[in-house]
């Protein structure tokens, strides 16, 4: 057996050379490597796959390409499975606390099996909102040559509307593009008695065309998005829709940029710099993205070891105009966005109004700002727009302090125009026992709803509330009316007035727990504030009567999670 390694095999080489490791090679050859396979560069491909949803249904076929463009490379790739939750599916269930712990679950198994494996390096293929976080986690902790490939958006539904355009009507001659989105808030309308069963069905039956990522600018695109700017994620291919025909291209062509990592020992920490970090914040902001944009910005920074908190984002915030009209807050979806010119059009507009580091290298090789050289726009476009037309002076999302969140709270400014709102506490111990108070018309016009004990210890696990939310906002006299506020997380395709991530949470004492029902709470955006309106003297004595309730889950990985997580205001991480 020869002595002589091939350029990038340096880890698993301890794996399958020489005599010692014969029994580890027969193994493997048992489930049918080659001889020759076992000698070249070993690159794992991390799958979430799954046939629970459509997000990550079609990930075995996007695989089967990426194999294909490292086996085109002189390497052999290795594929294995982690978990995934599906977000849209479990919102407004139990279940749903099950989402965020995922990520961990998905970034330690996936290190795990990196490093029981020895591997050169690693695509980490990922379709939902916890997958990309939790395999970016991942391949900063291993630090090797490696990058996440989105699985794609899904494809618009085409929804009979009335004469209204928006109220769905069955048999109509008139269609318009919806997402996942609209069937959430048809179930508001549908609760309120807006609109009848049929309709209901019509929404719900049209919504999702076929596989793919749920379509606005909601938690899963915000994070593809933002791996192209942190330069972990292939800048544009990762974009290609899920049943686009060029996915497969594109895929293969991921397959062979990793082989060029390998054989270059191109490292995550190379490019995941904090400068890259504040290019995908920016985007965010421009974009209008997740407000979980912010959670798991800051747990991938604490994984790369690079300070990061909640106020950088709303710096970078205040000085990024929001241009991109994508939902939910705009009328676009992902794929019009890709259609458009995609993240190198968005780089260059960051670029021109000098809102773009761009230096430092990326999986293509190249940096953001040479990858925005290439940015071709489709004439006439109206997704990404242009600076002299902003959807709003500043980004998309605030940090908001005050006496109510001490650390921070995060409020999606994109979509709505209320940057003052005061009004009467209406105080909830859970997200159902709020959704059931909305569905039997008990919240009304002013109300500020507050959701506790749903906070990463508290729930455990910080589920989204957009159950709740796009309850609120399918009822059109609370639509601009209410607000609410958590300690848990919102959907990104929620939209309204509310604020997410309140921290400290309730579970370990934070003022959230203080409320009272009908307290008055005020929203104040302008000096970045979430107040409840009662002395510090008031607030102090009941803190002093403060008892935390028993956790909700003693055994098992949610217990586990709820012994060990951090606050949201540090990315809600484990380690």
């Amino acid at each position: 057996m020869s002595n002589e390694l091939l350029p990038g095999k340096r880890q698993s080489a301890v794996l399958t050379e020489g005599p010692s490791r014969a029994a580890a090679r027969a193994m493997l050859r048992g489930v049918g490597f080659t001889k020759e396979d076992l000698h070249k560069p070993i690159i794992g491909i991390a799958n979430t796959w799954t046939e629970i949803g459509p997000c990550n249904y079609h990930l075995r076929d996007v695989a089967e390409a990426v194999k294909e463009g490292i086996r085109a490379a002189g390497g052999t790739p290795m594929e294995f499975n982690t978990v995934t939750i599906s977000d849209g599916i479990t919102m407004g269930t139990e279940g749903m606390k099950a989402s965020l712990i995922s990520r961990e679950v998905i970034a330690d198994s996936i290190e795990l099996v990196a490093r029981g494996n020895s591997f050169d390096g690693l695509v980490c293929i990922a379709g939902c909102d916890k997958n990309m976080p939790g395999a970016v986690m991942a391949l900063a902790r291993l630090d090797i040559p490696g990058m996440m490939l989105y699985g794609g958006s899904i494809a618009p539904g085409h929804m009979h509307v009335g004469a209204d355009g928006k109220t769905p009507e069955p048999g109509s001659n008139k269609t318009i593009d919806i997402t996942i989105q609209q069937v959430f808030e048809a179930i508001g309308a549908h609760a309120a008695g807006k609109i009848n069963d049929a309709q209901l069905e019509e929404a719900e039956g049209t919504a999702c065309p076929g596989p793919g990522a749920c379509g606005g600018q909601f938690t899963a695109n915000t994070m593809a998005m933002a791996g192209e700017f942190l330069g972990i994620s292939p800048i544009q291919i990762t974009g290609v829709p899920a049943m686009s025909q060029d996915k497969h291209a594109a895929s293969r062509e991921a397959g062979k940029l990793v082989m060029e990592l390998v054989r270059n020992n191109i490292k995550p920490s190379q490019i995941m710099t904090r400068e890259a970090i504040d290019d995908a914040i920016a985007a965010v902001c421009a974009s209008g993205g997740s407000t979980n944009a912010v959670l798991h910005l800051i747990a991938i920074a604490h994984e790369l070891q690079v300070p990061l908190t909640m106020d950088d984002f709303d710096t970078i915030s205040e000085k990024t105009p929001f241009i991109c009209d994508l939902q939910p807050g705009g009328k676009r979806v992902a794929r019009d966005y890709q259609d458009a010119g995609g993240s190198r059009v968005l780089a260059a507009r960051l670029v021109e109004k000098g809102l773009l580091n761009g230096n430092t290298p990326t999986v293509t090789g190249k940096s953001i700002r040479e990858e925005a050289k290439s940015a071709a726009e489709t004439p006439g476009q109206d997704v990404i727009l242009p600076w002299s037309a902003p959807l709003k002076p500043t980004g998309g999302l605030v940090i908001l302090k005050g006496n109510l969140a001490p650390e921070g709270c995060v409020v999606k400014v994109a979509g709505h125009e209320r940057v003052l709102h005061t009004g009467p506490a209406r105080v909830f111990d859970s997200e159902d026992l709020c959704f059931a108070a909305v569905n039997r018309g008990d919240i009304k016009p002013n109300d500020v709803c507050v959701i506790r004990y749903e906070g990463p210890k508290g729930g455990p696990g910080m589920r989204e509330m957009l159950a709740v939310t796009a309850a609120i906002k399918g009822i059109p006299e609370l639509s601009e009316t209410v607000a609410l506020l958590t300690d848990g997380r919102f959907s990104g395709a929620t939209r309204g007035l509310m604020a997410g991530h309140v921290a400290p949470e309730a579970l370990d004492g934070g003022p959230i727990a203080f409320v009272h029902e009908g307290d008055s709470i005020t929203f104040d955006i302008k000096n970045r504030e979430l107040r409840v309106e009662i002395s510090d003297a008031e607030l102090e004595a009941r803190k002093k009567n403060f008892k935390a309730p028993e956790p909700r889950y003693k055994r098992g990985v949610f217990a586990k999670y709820a012994n060990t997580v951090s606050s949201a205001s540090l990315g809600a991480v484990t380690s």
